[in-house]
């Protein structure tokens, strides 16, 4: 198993601590470093300029990736041209991951002008337009959502760039098995992790491919201080975004994306009650507050640096790539390196 590092803008880095968390990260001996993409900072620039930070320590530098970037902010043309530039500067050391976003939410699409359409079939148009593009092919293609006649990548050799699929549902985790390199998962208990495989694997027999050609890859989320509760509060605040949702949620979003996802793991009561607290006035602190420590502990960790490891060892069984998603405890830079030094790839294997 591989073991890479996530650090995102919730941690408050400048550029220079980019740089200088690189380093450190390749130190510890990381083998990859990721990021998640929203709407500001360009994260293919981010990831290159990571891997040429990295290489003041490994000479080739270490592997780089996105999980995920929307896909609502690109056509596959610009997602092509960004992940194959991407691949050629760091030499093949970049992973791009896609993802449907918030393409199943009206808001959502209403913010960047989209109207109805299926997520599925957007995905499967993304994924089968992109791949091709970076294999070289000539794109004749027609959907609902695209058509493209005679399309191609003016980069020539097209630079190898693995294309991963952002996947939680039965029927993305199976598009992810048909037609990409890998998914990208998140927030998940061992057990699901299983389940997923499960689901790649049929997809994967679909398209008549083997099933380990198809990575599987996750952030896990790690939280440590020597005050556990400050961990946990912390840690809290970082799942709430997602297995809540900004606003309490309509019956039928409740089956949808992170929330269904969270309650296909076996959750739905504890979710409930919560949304029944933000429903009745409660402020983001208190439900942090009272957000149940079962789930908490089942897709992440929070507590002293010295049980880091092993959780992290155990949260990540069945994966090929496992990152560890760093949640800072505390406003500051001590923070997230206190969880880049207690899940180091060394401290993992010994666990």
């Amino acid at each position: 198993m591989e073991i890479g590092v996530g650090l995102d803008a919730s941690l408050g880095m400048t550029w220079a601590d980019q740089v200088q968390l690189s380093r450190e990260s390749a130190q510890l001996g990381y083998t990859s470093i990721w990021t998640p993409e929203g709407n500001g900072t360009d994260s293919f620039h981010l990831c290159v300029q990571r891997w040429m930070a990295s290489r003041e320590v490994v000479p080739e530098g270490v592997g780089t990736g996105i999980s995920v970037s929307p896909v609502m902010y690109r056509t596959p043309l610009s997602f092509a041209m960004a992940g194959g530039t991407a691949s050629e500067i760091t030499g093949g050391k970049f992973i791009m991951g896609i993802g449907s976003g918030g393409a199943y939410q009206p808001r959502a699409r209403r913010v960047v002008g989209l109207g109805r359409l299926s997520a599925m079939q957007l995905m499967r148009d993304y994924v089968t337009v992109v791949r091709g593009l970076l294999s070289g092919e000539t794109i004749n293609y027609e959907s609902d959502n695209m058509t493209y006649a005679g399309l191609t990548l003016g980069m020539s050799p097209p630079p190898k760039t693995p294309v991963y699929l952002g996947a939680l549902g039965p029927q993305m985790l199976e598009l992810s098995g048909e037609l990409a390199d890998g998914a990208c998962m998140n927030w998940c208990t061992p057990e699901q992790i299983s389940w997923s495989r499960e689901r790649i694997d049929a997809g994967a027999a679909k398209a008549g491919r083997e099933p380990d050609e198809i990575k599987m890859a996750e952030y896990i989320r790690i939280c440590v201080d020597d005050d556990e509760d400050v961990a946990r509060v912390a840690l809290a605040k970082a799942t709430m975004g997602y297995a809540l949702g900004p606003t309490v949620p309509t019956e039928r979003e409740s089956q949808l994306g992170y929330r269904g996802h969270f309650a296909r793991m076996g959750f739905e009561k504890e979710l409930a009650d919560l949304n029944q607290m933000r429903a009745d006035g409660a402020s983001r602190d208190e439900v942090a507050e009272a957000f149940p420590t079962n789930i908490l502990n089942a897709v992440a960790y929070f507590g002293k640096a010295d049980g880091a490891a092993a959780a992290f060892k155990r949260l990540s069984e069945g994966l090929d790539t496992s990152m560890v998603r760093v949640v800072a405890a505390r406003p500051n830079l001590d923070s997230v390196r206190a969880v880049m030094e207690a899940c180091a790839p060394a401290k993992i294997e010994a666990a």
